[in-house]
């Protein structure tokens, strides 16, 4: 069985199975996750726990020996595997292969793993995992449905905001759940049940927005309404994330390196070009789509931007590098730069 985090959060198992894998990119759904299936083998008569952190050097035959050995109090106990760097390792693998297909009794087991790319989820150690478990994924909250989300915690506390208040604050917190939680606590401290007023969030919530170049890629892949005004609010949007990675300490090369990367694969996906590696299946649609924004003439304009902006980068072009950057992104993603970044950068 597979569930989101959420879906988990929001519709608690009232028989729990023996084996979970919580796995993803969003550190917040997965702590709440897993504390969340604590509580309820806690509340289910799972008193003992045992916790193995596979760190280097790490005696997989631990594992093997607590699956083997009696509870020490004959007791239902939970058996915690975390696993920080998402590899086993070959003695690692060999033994979760094996405590799959033995599970113990009385006994439910947890893996914490990090986000697993896809060749991780290939191996034979996850696929293990993955026929004999129920596996809970940890996915970060896109921007669109963010202000969904925070209606949701405030809601847990009592509290609400309207519309205009809820985009203002996902602006705030968007790629960072975790202080997005704290603000939202900050606020029940702060403000008494009922609804919050735009005024009072502008005041009171810190801007812990984070951002990296592949939400960058993300965000300029998102599909928009139609109109005018989409298409401005979604160029705000990705200058936005690059001011944040500016701020971050971001390195300009590795956003440029990967933005170049995403125009091979449009110009290899519009034929213009054989080089550059094919997009993955999961992205082939998204790319598809704005493929159709580009023709042979927009993309080698696009091309001839992004050698610009690594001349700026090398300190050979005074212009700002982020700036242009920044028009780079919203070139690729079809919508048109704001004129006065465009007036700076040029």
């Amino acid at each position: 069985m597979r569930l989101t985090a959420e879906q988990f959060l929001e519709r608690p198992p009232k028989i729990l199975s023996p084996l979970y894998v919580i796995h993803g990119a969003e550190p917040l759904a997965s702590l709440e996750a897993a504390d969340s299936l604590r509580d309820i083998a806690r509340k289910t008569g799972y008193v003992e726990r045992e916790v193995f952190t596979a760190e280097p050097g790490f005696d997989w035959g631990r594992l093997i020996g607590a699956s083997n050995a009696l509870s020490l109090f004959a007791t239902q106990r939970l058996i915690e595997v975390r696993i920080a760097t998402g590899k086993p390792g070959k003695e690692g693998s060999a033994a979760i292969e094996s405590y799959c297909q033995r599970l113990p009794d009385d006994t439910i087991t947890l893996f914490l793993l990090p986000e697993m790319d896809w060749q991780g989820k290939q191996t034979k150690w996850f696929s293990a995992l993955e026929a004999a478990a129920t596996l809970i994924e940890a996915m970060p909250i896109d921007r669109q449905h963010l202000p969904r989300w925070l209606a949701q915690r405030l809601s847990r506390q009592h509290q609400s905001a309207n519309a205009g208040a809820l985009e203002f604050l996902a602006d705030r917190v968007e790629g960072n759940l975790l202080a997005a939680q704290q603000e939202i606590k900050k606020l029940g401290l702060l403000c008494p049940p009922g609804e919050i007023s735009l005024k009072v969030i502008e005041d009171n919530v810190t801007n812990v927005s984070r951002f990296n170049p592949f939400q960058l890629v993300a965000a300029m892949y998102e599909q928009s309404d139609a109109g005018a005004n989409a298409d401005a609010a979604k160029a705000a949007r990705l200058f936005r994330m690059l001011d944040g990675m500016k701020a971050e300490g971001e390195a300009p090369p590795l956003i440029l390196w990967v933005l170049t990367n995403e125009l091979r694969m449009l110009m290899r996906l519009r034929g213009f070009t054989r080089g550059g590696r094919p997009p993955h299946p999961s992205k082939a649609r998204e790319l598809e789509r704005i493929s159709r924004k580009h023709n042979q003439a927009s993309l080698t304009a696009l091309n001839l931007q992004a050698a610009k902006v690594d001349r700026m980068i090398k300190g050979l072009d005074n212009n700002d590098p982020w700036d242009a950057l920044a028009q780079l992104a919203c070139g690729i993603g079809g919508v048109r730069a704001p004129m006065s970044a465009a007036r700076r950068a040029a």
